[in-house]
């Protein structure tokens, strides 16, 4: 391997490019949760007093949904990070400069 060639093997793919960034996935992602705190917000607005606080229940659940694929997306995103800079840095030592 010359100096000027890239590490070998496969480059990890970029965020976009991974498979389930289709209909299903941005339904799971924003939709769902979405539906749940407008469900949970037509409870009380439809309810009397004791359905407050289901319906704020219902409307934290909708936020969770939410957070849990956000914290879910974050760590994916540190771990293609990380590979990356793994491959960085085994082509640092098998060529004695950082990548560009």
């Amino acid at each position: 391997m010359g100096s000027g060639e890239p590490p070998t093997g496969n480059p990890p793919e970029e965020p976009g490019a991974r498979a389930g960034s289709g209909v299903a996935m941005i339904s799971i992602r924003y939709v769902l949760p979405l539906l749940v705190t407008l469900a949970g917000l037509v409870v009380m607005a439809l309810g009397g007093e004791n359905n407050l606080e289901g319906g704020a229940g219902i409307v934290s659940a909708g936020a969770a949904i939410y957070m849990v694929n956000w914290l879910f997306r974050a760590g994916a995103t540190g771990d293609l990070e990380r590979e990356r800079e793994a491959a960085a840095r085994d082509y640092f030592s098998e060529h004695g400069r950082w990548p560009d």
